[in-house]
């Protein structure tokens, strides 16, 4: 389990093919406090450890996870957003309740300055419409977020300078493809009224 807190921005250093898997060396500068089998969430994703060098580790993403996340778009020398598990009793809940289990990924519409931080606008589809709510929670690329003026068919987030700096919100443009992560509450209660409708 996460919170949506970015601990850190990793470097990819190489990406190589294996059959359908993709392995990704990436470069976090906290090599040494990290072991194999540690789950680490990548741009909100995710992944397990499968090696360790003294200056990068090695995670493998499998094809049903490049298609319904945003590594595919991924090429060496770009940032993720870095998290590890959360520590049962010993970590306070900064963000909220996240999975690193991404829903769907999705695309930037508009980035606006507003002197000091910015509105990052995504575009929203009919199946996650009833997902997010005004002021309620989202996490993109690993971010846990507060939603801003949701409509039909997009929702905002605003981003405070130092969460501009310390993720890759600062890299992201219009157009580019963000991995979102729903609420958990509020995808068991859209399951609990689906189910309970078609009875």
């Amino acid at each position: 389990m996460f919170t949506g807190i970015v601990e850190r921005l990793g470097n990819i250093k190489a990406i190589t093919q294996e059959n359908s898997n993709y392995h990704f060396r990436i470069s976090s500068g906290i090599e040494n406090e990290l072991y194999i089998d540690q789950s680490i969430a990548h741009n909100g994703v995710c992944l397990t450890i499968v090696e360790i060098n003294d200056d990068s580790y090695i995670v493998t993403a499998i094809k049903e996870t490049m298609i319904k996340t945003n590594l595919g778009t991924l090429t060496v020398g770009d940032e993720v957003n870095l998290e590890r598990a959360a520590i049962s009793g010993q970590t306070r809940m900064d963000g909220h309740i996240v999975q690193g289990h991404v829903d769907s990924t999705t695309s930037c519409t508009k980035i606006t300055d507003e002197n000091g931080s910015w509105y990052f606008t995504f575009q929203l589809n009919d199946e996650n419409r009833s997902l997010v709510v005004n002021k309620g929670s989202v996490c993109i690329n690993g971010v846990s977020l507060t939603v801003v003026d949701p409509t039909k068919d997009e929702f905002s987030v605003a981003i405070i300078p130092y969460t501009y700096e310390h993720t890759n919100f600062k890299n992201i443009r219009v157009g580019d493809k963000v991995n979102l992560e729903f609420d958990i509450i509020g995808k068991y209660v859209q399951r609990y009224l689906e189910n309970t409708q078609t009875k």
